[in-house]
């Protein structure tokens, strides 16, 4: 690639913490079975999507139990037990960002499909999420990826050159999200293949 990246943009969820709602609802359903088919049909990734773009988790909550009264304590435990959703770091790409910002020559950002009240979990809980120079929070900007303000937003913050960055992240709508806006992108899916993407661009480890 001719274009030289000065800066790296990472997805948090699943590419360097490990977060699943399974992980919580395992402990609630007597089967796997039970537990998919509560996710996909009650608490969704649409409706939590919908927090994550800042609305109330009470107000979302209160509202899906209005809606199915039978799965009220099911519904209430998903932010009510969310800790019990939150893993551990992804150990390979923790290290890998560590060797990357041994490179003076990059800056590192943060764009993440996040509640802004849930963030502050994570922000105690994983030292790592203070290497970057900047986090731009799904949820505390009432927008999300993969629209295009959401991606505006952190460019006009950090004053990034789209063409000169690139967002990592292990969801393609995203990525085909950021590429809509100018910003390179790798999906995610694991530590070697994310390493040969990056060497694609010079950026060797």
């Amino acid at each position: 690639m001719e274009t030289k990246i000065n800066t790296i943009i990472f997805d948090l969820g699943a590419v360097l913490i490990d977060w699943n709602p399974r992980y919580m609802y395992n402990n609630v359903f007597q089967t796997e079975e039970e537990v998919e088919w509560f996710l996909e049909n009650i608490c969704t990734p649409d409706w939590n999507e919908n927090q994550d773009a800042g609305y109330p988790l009470q107000k979302a909550t209160d509202e899906l139990v209005a809606k199915h009264p039978e799965w009220e304590e099911e519904i209430r435990a998903y932010y009510g037990r969310w800790t019990e959703m939150l893993g551990e770091p992804i150990k390979e790409i923790v290290e890998l960002f560590a060797r990357l910002r041994k490179k003076n020559d990059l800056k590192f950002y943060a764009l993440t499909n996040w509640s802004h009240e849930t963030f502050p979990v994570a922000l105690k809980r994983f030292d790592f999420l203070q290497w970057f120079d900047g986090i731009v929070v799904s949820g505390e900007e009432k927008t999300r990826k993969p629209f295009a303000d959401f991606y505006q937003i952190l460019l006009k913050r950090y004053n990034i050159d789209p063409s000169s960055s690139i967002l990592i992240d292990d969801n393609l709508r995203n990525i085909k999200g950021a590429e809509a806006v100018g910003i390179n992108g790798i999906h995610f899916i694991n530590a070697q293949q994310l390493k040969d993407d990056l060497a694609k661009w010079n950026i060797y480890l």
